[in-house]
């Protein structure tokens, strides 16, 4: 785990942004929970659209970068289908796919549910009372 942890932490820039920072803090979590970073973040560098329609329309919930030489799109897939788009930044993503799938009462992708629950019960305290062992640990980690 420590060196998936610094091979991410090796990506960042000497002087990274707040959302670059972000964005690593995310990956690392994500690591830290023992779950792929390609299950929430689907990445696409000069895409295809027609191979990224395919590949997004098979996504339950995932969150996509397309970047093309001059733009970048980030959006969130829900059930195959595109509900937002043009989001500007990964964990601004992150934050609005925690918003949809609360206020649609969507249940979490089992792939990234732990992830997703961390965002939902310790960072925005939503339902915080029931946390697995795993979370109890890192919330007693994180308050230490």
């Amino acid at each position: 785990m420590g060196l998936q942890l610094q091979a991410i932490l090796l990506m960042a820039p000497s002087n990274p942004s707040m959302d670059m920072s972000r964005g690593l803090v995310i990956r690392c979590l994500m690591v830290y929970l023992r779950e792929s970073t390609d299950q929430l973040l689907k990445e696409y560098d000069d895409p295809d659209e027609d191979n990224v329609s395919q590949d997004l329309a098979a996504a339950s919930m995932t969150i996509y970068r397309a970047k093309n030489n001059a733009t970048e799109d980030i959006g969130i897939v829900v059930e195959g289908i595109k509900v937002l788009t043009a989001l500007g930044t990964f964990p601004r993503a992150c934050s609005l796919l925690i918003g949809l799938a609360y206020a649609l009462n969507l249940a979490y992708p089992k792939e990234i549910r732990q992830t997703l629950e961390v965002f939902q019960k310790l960072f925005l305290e939503l339902d915080c009372s029931k946390l697995s062992p795993k979370l109890n640990t890192l919330k007693n980690k994180l308050l230490a």
